[in-house]
């Protein structure tokens, strides 16, 4: 891969204090954990107080979109690479069939209750005002823009991983 033209910036170590001038010498790996990290625990405890985890959250919607109702299956495997182990999925989606909020057809088929339902867009709310929180004083162009750098990033990676 051809690398742009212009000057490479000298990496230094993580700063936590680092004035704007010197954050191009930053590392990514550290500034992108520590925004997972805090972005993370964030919503993750607002959500507790309301008794629903994220994972919770990723199922009960995973569930309520598309034309044709997922199987568990489906749902555990798009989910997983998500999830903190590679059995989270599942017990959330036991956990969610035990509370009443998702109930299977005959053809193993999940689909929300009325209660599953009620409560997604109760977290759905939750999360857009929590949302409104991690984007405060953050334009919609900025935010696309570091968006579409850390994509380019994890795209220069996997390009030079064999």
């Amino acid at each position: 891969m051809e690398q742009p033209t212009g000057t490479m910036t000298d990496q230094a170590p993580a700063d936590p204090a680092v004035t704007d001038d010197k954050l191009a010498t930053q590392p990514i790996g550290y500034w992108s954990g520590l925004v997972h990290t805090a972005v993370t625990r964030h919503l993750r405890d607002a959500m507790a107080k309301i008794d629903v985890t994220q994972p919770q959250y990723w199922v009960l919607n995973r569930v309520n979109g598309g034309a044709t109702p997922p199987t568990r299956e489906e749902v555990v495997t798009q989910l997983t690479p998500l999830a903190d182990g590679e059995h989270e999925i599942a017990r959330v989606v036991d956990q969610l069939l035990h509370r009443g909020w998702l109930r299977l057809d005959t053809e193993q088929h999940l689909h929300l209750t009325d209660p599953g339902e009620t409560a997604r867009v109760r977290v759905r709310e939750l999360a857009t005002e929590l949302r409104s929180v991690v984007h405060q004083g953050i334009s919609d162009e900025e935010y696309v823009a570091a968006l579409k750098v850390l994509r380019t990033m994890v795209a220069n990676v996997a390009d030079h991983t064999a």
